[in-house]
């Protein structure tokens, strides 16, 4: 039996399917799903996890929905003896367990081209990945009150717009799979390395965002950037046991015990990346699988190709904006020129409002100059990235890297 916590989150998009495809208004549902969520978080660890869970949070969701339209009173008296009627007749087995899962049609929906990209990407992590408005904002790198009012208008888009509750078709979902790919990415991200709190990790999420784009890549075999997604997430979860000690600590790329990475999951990676790259059409997320894979197939951090991977980040600095990319290059840059050479790329980011206060920043600064030999102003800025990370694993790993060389 799955903990509580992950239990909830894999099944709240799904309950949250379900009542959507029964009754089409977002916002109302979406708040009932998420007080059943609530009801379920005090109860079942007091009484016991039911045996169907994603029924008893369904019929939950549907009598919320019920209390919500009575509210209405006569405006919508026939809607409100419709969903009584509805409400009696919920059939757990049909309702709640069918074996349908509503994710996938839910993550199409909320990427609907009524939505601007970045209201459909931020609605998907609340209703789908289950991230809460903060997470969302960092992700994006944005303030939280904005974020919360993005989120908001992107419920009433799909309320008024009357989207229906289906699978686009061919020619639809190839308009929104731009937006349902970078929403899976940044759900993976925020699993693989929580923005905030005391884990490192959320592997609730970023195994969700594996499933999910396991669920894209069969419906889109031929597509090399779902491919390319799913191969960098393989790529990059395979060393997530390696990532902490048994305390929870941090451990760097470089000082991870390679025994730990999961062999099967990199194999399975590599083939998928190698079969796609030559294909023709690369995308930025082939060629950020391409880079995974070049740091996975190194069996040492001293035999790692860095001339590729700098190339490759070469190629991905022209097709896209996104400072993180340039953070990236800066670092495959210092690694095959030396730190001095990143050092210089980086001064360019420091005028980009959307990175230059990030704590990512700061750390690469801190660790090319370590690299360099400048071990004061190393200590300076592993100090100011770690002020400005809500992790608290990275937080202890920069003030540790601080304090060792502060002693050296």
């Amino acid at each position: 039996m799955l903990p509580i916590e992950q239990l909830l989150r894999e099944l709240t998009p799904q309950v949250l399917g379900t009542v959507v495809r029964r009754f089409p208004d977002f916002p109302v549902a979406e708040d009932a799903v998420q007080e059943a969520s609530l009801a379920a978080a005090v109860q079942w660890p007091r009484e016991g996890v039911p045996n169907n869970p994603r029924a008893w949070l369904t019929q939950i969701a549907f009598r919320r929905m019920a209390d919500q339209v009575r509210r209405d009173s006569a405006r919508r008296s026939r809607e409100s003896e419709s969903i009584r009627e509805q409400e009696l007749t919920v059939n757990p087995d049909v309702d709640g367990n069918s074996g349908e899962d509503d994710t996938l049609v839910l993550l199409f929906m909320c990427c609907h081209p009524s939505l601007t990209s970045s209201s459909a990407i931020a609605l998907t992590l609340r209703a789908v990945g289950g991230l809460n408005t903060g997470e969302i904002a960092h992700a994006f790198l944005v303030p939280e009150a904005t974020m919360a009012q993005r989120i908001s208008r992107a419920k009433q888009t799909i309320k008024t717009s009357g989207i229906p509750f289906q699978l686009p078709t061919n020619e639809e979902r190839a308009q929104r799979l731009r937006a349902v790919l970078h929403v899976l990415y940044l759900i993976f991200n925020e699993g693989y390395t929580s923005s905030a709190g005391t884990e490192l990790h959320r592997t609730d999420l970023s195994q969700e965002a594996i499933r999910l784009t396991r669920m894209v890549h069969e419906r889109q075999p031929n597509d090399t950037e779902v491919a390319g997604l799913l191969a960098l997430m393989l790529l990059t979860d395979a060393r997530r046991l390696a990532r902490t000690t048994a305390d929870g600590d941090l451990v760097s790329l470089a000082e991870q015990d390679r025994t730990l990475w999961n062999a099967e999951q990199i194999a399975e990676g590599v083939a998928l990346i190698s079969a796609t790259l030559p294909k023709g059409s690369v995308g930025p997320y082939q060629l950020q699988a391409a880079v995974a894979a070049v740091h996975d197939e190194a069996t040492r951090a001293e035999d790692t190709d860095w001339p590729q991977i700098l190339a490759l980040y070469e190629l991905l600095k022209r097709m896209s904006d996104n400072p993180m990319v340039r953070l990236n290059h800066a670092v495959a840059a210092a690694m095959v020129q030396g730190p001095a050479k990143g050092l210089a790329l980086l001064e360019e980011l420091e005028t980009d409002a959307r990175i230059a206060n990030h704590h990512r920043l700061h750390a690469v600064r801190a660790h090319l100059f370590e690299l360099s030999g400048d071990h004061k102003l190393a200590v300076d800025n592993y100090r100011a990235a770690a002020a400005r990370t809500s992790s608290l694993p990275e937080r202890n790993y920069l003030l540790t890297r601080a304090a060792r060389l502060a002693d050296s």
